[in-house]
């Protein structure tokens, strides 16, 4: 099975294209003020627009009002939403729309009990637990923290770059891999060599498995 890979992160049209032509899968938007990938709804709007056919845009938010959630919707060209907080499982569910939950991996994190809470998610993106921070911190976490059992695609998210992407991929075998600041050349502006590093990496070691 082909790894998919989604960058997350965009806040400019150009590079959000450049990764499309690339032939990433998919691309996210971050709708979160105290991160520095944030967009508005007016800039998502503008680099969703301009995306090509069969590039997904994944809109992230943390703990976020189902005000400002179903705005996006109604404004943006969204196929899916990444919950990134303490949202429950009931809570991700009332938008009608493919969602993801993603995980902040401790030691103790039974990620087993997790894919029977949000069994009807269409991934579980798991990423290191830094505090007070919301995912995009370049951090890793203990691989082996993984089950080798899933009943639901895993997105392994966390430190990941063009240099540990084939090994991340023969570690845990993931459904997808999400990378933003290890292909980025400043914060929220993305770097299109490492983009295509990364991409390359995935398909070369995705078709010697």
């Amino acid at each position: 099975m082909r790894t998919r890979v989604k960058i997350c992160g965009f806040t400019q049209v150009e590079d959000a294209l450049c990764a499309a032509n690339l032939g990433v899968d998919a691309i996210g938007l971050v709708f979160y003020p105290p991160s520095p990938r944030n967009v508005s709804i007016e800039q998502a709007a503008i680099i969703s627009r301009a995306l090509p056919a069969f590039v997904n845009v994944v809109a992230l938010f943390v703990d976020a009002e189902p005000a400002l959630i179903r705005e996006v919707l109604n404004k943006v060209r969204v196929d899916c939403l990444q919950f990134h907080g303490d949202e429950a499982a009931e809570d991700c569910r009332i938008y009608d729309k493919a969602y993801i939950k993603a995980i902040r991996m401790r030691p103790d994190t039974d990620v087993g009990a997790l894919q029977q809470q949000y069994h009807d998610a269409a991934g579980l993106l798991l990423d290191a637990y830094h505090p007070g921070v919301q995912g995009g911190s370049g951090s890793g976490f203990d691989w082996d923290l993984i089950p080798k059992t899933r009943s639901v695609p895993i997105i392994l998210a966390g430190g990941l770059t063009p240099e540990n992407a084939g090994d991340a991929i023969k570690a845990v075998k993931p459904y997808a891999l999400d990378v933003s600041s290890g292909v980025e050349a400043g914060k929220g502006i993305k770097d299109a060599a490492k983009m295509a590093a990364f991409i390359r990496k995935t398909n070369q070691v995705t078709l010697e498995l």
